[in-house]
């Protein structure tokens, strides 16, 4: 591991010298090209220099416990020594994390899907409310929410809903949140005061890029119609809405949210080449069944992931049991409890597969 991070610290040096060189500035694409791998490896330099500053440490420490000292300067010195060999230990932990293979999709911006499941009226409105707790964690993380296509109801939920949350680390932060969301509640329909059970479905999507999936015009077959629900007269009364249907897979976009066409159309692919990039990667990863085991964040979405009850108002994340008597804040957007053990669980997860590995 130390020989890798010592090459790491060596290509970081060069790094810093090539991004200042004029010619490398001249040629604006590779000077970019550098500044992100200068940037992505600059947490594991800094790193690896504490580490071996505080090797340093450690081991003039131990210098001084070999030679002749008074009692109180030695139980001074052992204390230094001990605690320094704690924190080398606590090191080396983050360095291997760090050394981790990084998502590729980790710095993307994201599209989040939420569909309203079991419950009718009930799944509906759980999904409004889910809307607004992720709009609310983007916010406070200042990420850029946009709504791509909303089919909403006629008391405040919404059946469906596609929207793009932009900002440095997003997918980092949300991918674990594909799958399965349980709530139990009163409903406000209910008059007998029983709880009920309703699911609502979150698919968290990378936002790829034209040239990352390849889409054939020929395997399009492109719809247009009248936009239906809220809107003004230019959404109701034009065909601005658009359907796009890919053909080889039998994947379905439509958008309606735009006055203009056009726009809508922008949207929908936006929202298909998503589709597609994750439908690659899911086949991918059903190729190589163990890769699919240690993978961080895919997210099966047919697995009941969370449960928010209202009556005991709690949030428990069933995947690390993980319960939080706080269930207020989490709708707000608090997640970052929830997602920063999530993090830590996968890490852990993929540091014992990869120490299982190097001792085969």
């Amino acid at each position: 591991m130390f020989d890798k991070l010592s090459f790491i610290e060596e290509r970081y040096n060069r790094l810093c010298s090539e991004v200042s060189s004029p010619d490398i500035i001249a040629d604006q694409q590779k000077f970019r090209s550098l500044c992100k791998e200068q940037a992505d490896i600059a947490p594991i330099v800094e790193k690896f220099r504490e580490y071996k500053a505080e090797k340093e440490r450690v081991d003039e420490a131990k210098q001084m416990l070999e030679e002749k000292l008074d009692s109180d300067f030695r139980e001074l010195v052992q204390s230094e020594y001990d605690e320094g060999r704690e924190k080398l230990a606590s090191l080396e932990k983050e360095l291997r994390i760090l050394l981790l293979p990084k998502d590729p999709n980790d710095e993307k911006n994201v599209i989040v899907e939420i569909r309203g499941g079991a419950g009718g009226d009930e799944a509906a409105l759980f999904a409004a409310d889910l809307l607004r707790m992720y709009s609310m964690y983007a916010e406070s993380k200042r990420w850029k929410v946009e709504i791509l296509n909303m089919n909403a109801t006629g008391l405040g939920g919404i059946k469906e809903v596609s929207f793009e949350i932009s900002g440095t680390g997003a997918y980092s932060r949300l991918k674990y949140e594909s799958g399965v969301h349980r709530v139990q509640r009163i409903p406000t329909t209910e008059s007998g005061g029983r709880i009920h059970t309703s699911t609502v479905t979150v698919a968290v999507l990378p936002t790829v890029e034209e040239v990352e999936v390849e889409i054939n015009p020929n395997d399009l077959r492109i719809d247009v119609f009248r936009a239906g629900g809220p809107g003004g007269q230019c959404v109701n009364t034009t065909d601005s809405a658009v359907r796009i249907t890919h053909i080889p897979t039998g994947l379905v976009v439509s958008c309606q949210d735009e006055k203009s066409q056009h726009k809508n159309k922008d949207k929908a692919m936006k929202i298909l080449r998503s589709r597609l990039y994750d439908l690659m990667q899911e086949e991918q990863n059903t190729q190589i069944a163990q890769q699919r085991k240690s993978q961080v964040g895919t997210g099966d979405r047919s697995e009941r992931i969370r449960t928010y009850n209202f009556p005991q108002g709690r949030v428990s994340d069933h995947r690390i049991g993980l319960t939080l008597h706080k269930l207020d804040a989490v709708l707000s957007g608090e997640l970052d409890e929830i997602i920063d053990a999530l993090i830590t669980h996968y890490q852990a997860e993929k540091l014992s597969n990869n120490n299982s590995s190097s001792s085969v």
